[in-house]
């Protein structure tokens, strides 16, 4: 902060500027380590906010199937109820037995039909479930991933200030381990 020719550094605002002015190789290479991790960091962290949005996307349409098909269910319920009247109308004395016997018959061929419909719902649900378990575990990944480059950019921060060459190391090492988790994320695995 500058004032009337009084200049107050901050913790770091001096490192910054001696390695400004004075070519400091060490720092320049560790700004830029720590602007690229910042930039592959920046993309971990989208893919994983993707694969989570994909993931509630698809489970909201499992639901919405498994809904479809638990309506299916009650009418097929209903033609069952239906189902079951003619039949016990057909034994009742002084009715057209051929009339509920042919009812009978159609609420039999009707119940066929909801019921295939039903099973394709279900199995529609079960298919966006899947999907969206698949995406929620790349989410998990992307987001490691991410954690991973942030952890590495803390350790770049605290090797800038410290100039300790094992903090450089281990920031590329944890960096690594970063990057190795996108993969694994982009690879599905």
């Amino acid at each position: 902060m500058s004032g009337h020719g009084f200049h107050v550094h901050g913790p770091h605002d001096h490192e910054v500027e001696h390695a400004a002015h004075g070519g400091d190789s060490f720092s320049s290479k560790i700004a830029v380590t720590t602007a690229i991790l910042a930039t592959v960091g920046a993309i971990f962290g989208y893919q994983a906010g993707a694969t989570q949005n994909n993931a509630a996307l698809f489970k909201n349409n499992a639901a919405i199937k498994k809904t479809e098909a638990s309506n299916q269910w009650n009418y097929y319920q209903a033609k069952s109820n239906k189902q079951n009247l003619a039949e016990l109308a057909m034994s009742l004395p002084g009715v057209d037995t051929e009339k509920y016997k042919s009812e009978v018959e159609r609420y039999k061929k009707e119940k066929t039909d909801i019921k295939t419909d039903a099973e394709k719902l279900e199995a529609v649900s079960h298919d966006w479930d899947k999907q969206s378990d698949e995406q929620m575990h790349q989410h998990h990944r992307w987001a490691q991933a991410m954690t991973a480059e942030q952890i590495a950019i803390s350790l770049a921060a605290i090797t800038l200030l410290t100039r300790k060459k094992w903090l450089e190391f281990a920031s590329y090492g944890v960096a690594g381990v970063g990057i190795a988790l996108g993969v694994m994320a982009w690879l599905h695995f």
